[in-house]
């Protein structure tokens, strides 16, 4: 060994430039491409880990949303089973009643209570069975034989008001709580799950318990809600105050071999220890956690591929650079100043590499047009770079705009469905009429941009459901130059900012209140203000915690580019001013 290192720095101290180059090479080129490789492996490891964390919590939004709308039928159902007159007055009998009194409920009850979800057309498919509870916790079930569960004797209904789901109910006041569990059977760990509700007379002024009413769903909803691949899972947990409650569980197998903790952070760190990448979404109606977990493994699988042969590719070019540079070190000055100089050439701006000097056939001429085709292939992979970052822009762009959450659809139909039961059938068809008119301007026939009078259109449709909605207590002015009417804008830019001042503005103030929309030329400029008399802000920074005015700013920015700008004034009781500007596009429709 040692004289194999001798006989080295005999070799490098020659006065030979071959040598000198040669371990120049060695020195400066294959540390550097290692490490670079290896930090490009990394990078790229952490980038997909990263990306599907933010993907996972992407989806687990969406299958939380789809959930929603689930509970919320649900929840409906509720409402509906308590809004049946017979049905209260049967409560208040039997719950008046003595055990030995016969006005208690009974089969005749059940099929009330059936005829009720049958003639609301609910889909059942899901439920389980739905039980009702009088104040002295005597029930009926509709979709079960027996009664109850373990609650359905004498004996045991009077053990409900000492449970916890009956105290959590309780404290809700009348609100839907969901439960992990089917609350009437012996184990949590069963094929079903509760939501209770506290009974109460809307048309009594003591608003008064009258009894309980429990719908237990099939777990089996949430495969409506998931998308999964054999090497990752989903987990419903139901956080609790102690150890989480497992709802649904797409792999009980995965889960089972990585085990549930004490606690949420403890079951989480059961993951992180077992080699698995999880994410986490609260659901917002139940409050539960959607978990997604994937193998790291399975997950870098493709990863370590990539390290191994970028690691193969960069151990190749070095052997390449090596046996280059030996030959390389052959030719003297004359080669290398002429090397020299295409590359000063190219740093001062000739990025094509060319040079008016010929080169011999050798080694250094390789290298030259190695060179030549290296600059190309650069300047290529600038412009694909560039159009990549563009494309990425628009895909920002579009993906920002399919996030707006349609709350305006979901107060819309709530407010058809209440009025079909308490309003006149005109109301209600002028507010259907409204409504589709306004999806058809929203969804435009695919386009990104809209005429400016389509636009106002689309408002003048959402003010009349509004007004309907709360009888004509808001006022629309509108003030826009008929000059502009044509001009296309980005769709759904102003609509947002007058259902943000309905929302935050008019609609907690008392009484009436008045948006006005004006609109103008400034030059190369359009500029719209939206203005409102309501309740007004201090901090004017809340409104980035506000989904509809971040996404109209975000938007803004990224189609119209720093020209445009989005400026806010508010004061306390007497209004917010939005005001809108950017460039205008020369197309117009008339």
């Amino acid at each position: 060994m040692g004289k194999w290192l001798r006989d080295f720095v005999i070799y490098v101290r020659k006065p030979r430039i071959r040598s000198r180059f040669l371990l120049a090479m060695i020195l400066v080129s294959l540390p550097p491409l290692f490490v670079l490789g290896y930090i490009s492996f990394n990078i790229a490891k952490e980038t997909l880990v990263q990306n599907h964390i933010e993907t996972n919590q992407t989806h687990l939004k969406t299958s939380s949303e789809v959930a929603d709308l689930l509970l919320r039928n649900i929840i409906n159902m509720n409402r509906i089973i308590l809004s049946s007159d017979e049905l209260r007055q049967e409560l208040y009998q039997s719950g008046a009643a003595d055990s030995g009194n016969e006005a208690v409920l009974d089969v005749r009850t059940a099929n009330r209570l059936q005829n009720i979800v049958v003639s609301n057309l609910f889909d059942t498919q899901d439920i389980d069975s739905i039980c009702l509870f009088d104040r002295h916790f005597r029930s009926v079930c509709y979709g079960r034989s027996e009664q109850a569960g373990k609650y359905g004797t004498d004996e045991t209904r009077a053990k409900i008001a000492g449970t916890d789901w009956y105290a959590k109910t309780l404290a809700a006041k009348g609100k839907e709580v969901f439960f992990g569990y089917n609350v009437l059977e012996e184990s949590t760990a069963g094929s079903s799950f509760s939501s209770v509700k506290l009974l109460r007379d809307p048309n009594r002024l003591s608003g008064d318990m009258i009894g309980l009413l429990v719908i237990n769903i099939r777990k089996s909803i949430f495969q409506q809600v998931i998308n999964e691949t054999e090497q990752s899972g989903f987990l419903v947990l139901d956080p609790g105050g102690g150890q989480p409650i497992v709802v649904y569980d797409y792999r009980p197998d995965l889960t089972e071999s990585v085990g549930i903790g004490t606690s949420l952070d403890a079951t989480l760190a059961h993951f992180s220890k077992a080699g698995y990448i999880y994410s986490l979404y609260r659901n917002s109606t139940s409050g539960w956690m959607f978990v997604h977990f994937v193998d790291t493994k399975a997950l870098l699988k493709q990863s370590d591929r990539i390290g191994t042969i970028t690691m193969l590719i960069a151990a190749f070019i070095a052997g390449i650079a090596l046996l280059v540079s030996y030959f390389v070190s052959g030719t003297i000055t004359r080669p290398l100043l002429q090397l020299k100089k295409m590359i000063v050439d190219w740093a001062k701006g000739n990025p094509s590499g060319e040079t008016n000097e010929a080169f011999a056939a050798d080694e250094v001429g390789v290298i030259a047009q190695t060179f030549q085709k290296m600059t190309l292939e650069n300047q290529q992979l600038s412009e694909r770079l560039l159009q990549s970052e563009l494309k990425e822009k628009e895909a920002e762009l579009r993906s920002l705009q399919a996030q707006i959450k349609p709350h305006f659809l979901y107060n819309t139909l709530d407010s058809i469905y209440w009025m079909s039961l308490l309003e006149d059938k005109a109301d209600i068809a002028q507010m259907a009429l409204s409504l589709s008119e306004s999806f058809k301007l929203s969804l435009n026939k695919g386009k990104e941009t809209i005429p400016v009078f389509k636009e106002l259109k689309h408002i003048e449709h959402y003010m009349i459901i509004q007004n309907l909605r709360y009888d004509n207590r808001f006022q629309y002015v509108e003030e826009v130059d008929p000059d502009i009417m044509g001009y296309e804008i980005m769709k759904l830019l102003l609509q947002p900012l007058v259902e943000n001042a309905i929302y935050h503005g008019l609609e907690p103030k008392v009484g009436e209140g008045t948006v006005r929309l004006t609109g103008r030329r400034d030059g190369e400029f359009l500029v719209f203000t939206v203005t409102d008399d309501g309740m007004g802000m201090e901090d004017i920074g809340k409104t980035e915690q506000g989904y509809g005015m971040r996404n109209v700013r975000e938007r803004l920015a990224l189609y119209y580019g720093p020209a445009s700008s989005f400026t806010i004034r508010s004061r306390p009781n007497e209004g917010t001013s939005i005001e809108l500007r950017f460039p205008y596009s020369e197309k117009k429709e008339e």
